[in-house]
């Protein structure tokens, strides 16, 4: 499918090009005066690539369309819950039905009842969930009830895990192997930074040194079972096994992040990809269909400690939404129907093949690493390999940065971060795969020039 694109003219930063009436420019312009930075989140302000953002005017199946006409294709899918492409039919229908009833109630729907339903049939280790709004809401829910239920106050992550922005992991590793959190933005205290232990992932020695310096005080353990906010780096054999053992052994409880994950890695997340079972999920993103949503679930022992049942208090609003509801039983019944994984592993397969090639051609090899599992994968300007964040900090971020603006200018849009995951869906099709390694085999030429 050709790019469409508006009149264009050079800038200033090599190899990137502008619309020449630019109404996202505009709007950016009104947005900063607005808003803090122009954007409601900020990945969002290309603030790590340099430059502005384009903002989108429409999305269908595997392509956006910004307001000055120009047509990408898109592999960051709103971060990873379009995973049948954008505005897939079962999802509009759903949609258009729920709203005509209404938009939200206070009060208790079935339709939660149905999505409860079928998200503890596919995750079998959720014998109760609570839905909420948010994949950060849902962690630090699962924080509140971990600490409730253990009755111990410190929490363990992984260094470049990113568990939404609630104050318990916002914070960065100190020096050493498994170190106190610090604060990690103004406004966390250090007090409560202190009470996160911060260790790399992938390795299992500073697992057992955190636990070990801390015996009986570690309520649980936060960990994407598939990193995907440091760049895609999945775990190595045997460690989420590891996990699972120690976090039994001290008496903490694993949570496993499966906001991104979760129904993209395989119908009941990675948990079932690599059969580790953990006390509590978090899920989000495809939950949703791609409204705002999130749920926390596990043992019902656990579950049964949150209010009105128990003591532990959350409470939500917006909690239950029918409009995300609706949204979520069309996605997990599109799933159920017609499970999407092998398409998708083929397409992931097929553009990391033709990826290769291309850098192979070029002779970058030996200063890219390529990351890919299932529909997952990031290209880090990085020698490899890359298993845990400070490997991923090696990266090249200038060159990211030159060629992600390429390749934006070629009619591909990509994370605009060097630290974050390709999405590929149902909808990209095989020519679609193979003019986006094409063109990124050229956009690697702009990044090493």
């Amino acid at each position: 499918m050709a790019v469409e694109t508006a009149p264009r003219r050079k800038t200033a930063g090599k190899g990137r090009r502008e619309p020449r009436s630019s109404n996202s420019r505009r709007l950016f312009g009104r947005a900063k005066t607005l808003m803090p930075g122009g954007v409601s989140s900020p990945v969002r302000s290309f603030a790590s690539v340099g430059g502005e953002p384009f903002f989108v005017a429409s999305a269908r199946g595997a392509r956006v369309r910004d307001v000055d006409g120009r047509s990408y294709l898109d592999f960051v899918g709103s971060y990873g819950p379009h995973l049948f492409g954008h505005v897939p039919g079962f999802v509009q229908r759903a949609l258009a039905r729920a709203t005509r009833r209404g938009t939200s109630y206070g009060a208790p729907t079935e339709l939660e009842v149905r999505l409860a339903e079928r998200v503890t049939r596919l995750v079998p280790s959720i014998e109760m969930v609570r839905f909420v709004s948010s994949g950060t809401e849902a962690t630090m829910s699962a924080a509140r009830l971990a600490r409730g239920a253990t009755g111990r106050k410190r929490l363990i992550k992984a260094d470049g895990g990113y568990h939404g922005h609630g104050d318990a992991f916002l914070v960065s590793a100190g020096s050493g192997l498994a170190t106190l959190g610090i604060a990690g933005s103004p406004g966390v205290p250090e007090e409560l930074a202190a009470l996160t232990t911060v260790v790399p992932y992938n390795d299992v020695a500073a697992l057992e040194e955190a636990f070990a310096r801390f015996p009986g005080e570690f309520a649980a353990v936060f960990l994407e079972p598939v990193a995907a906010n440091m760049g895609l780096v999945p775990p190595e054999e045997g460690y989420l096994a590891a996990v699972r053992r120690l976090t039994t052994e001290h008496g903490a409880l694993l949570v496993f992040d499966e906001v991104i994950s979760g129904f993209r890695v395989a119908a009941g997340g990675a948990q079932e990809l690599y059969g580790i079972a953990p006390d509590l999920t978090t899920l989000g993103k495809i939950l949703g269909g791609g409204l705002p949503v999130g749920a926390y679930g596990g043992r019902r022992d656990l579950m049964e400690r949150m209010a009105p049942v128990g003591p532990v208090y959350q409470a939500g609003t917006l909690s239950g939404n029918p409009l995300a509801m609706s949204a979520g039983i069309a996605m997990l019944d599109e799933i159920a129907r017609r499970p999407p994984y092998a398409a998708l592993d083929a397409k992931g397969a097929l553009l990391e093949r033709l990826l290769r090639a291309e850098i192979g051609k070029r002779g970058f090899a030996d200063r890219l690493h390529l990351a890919r599992l299932g529909s997952l994968l990031t290209l880090f300007f990085a020698e490899g390999p890359v298993r845990n964040f400070a490997e991923a900090k090696r990266s090249d971020t200038r060159r990211y940065a030159v060629f992600f603006h390429a390749m934006r200018e070629r009619g591909v849009f990509l994370p605009p971060a060097q630290y974050e995951a390709w999405f590929v869906s149902t909808a990209h099709s095989d020519a679609d795969l193979r003019r986006t390694a094409r063109l990124a085999g050229e956009s690697l030429d702009a990044a090493f020039a």
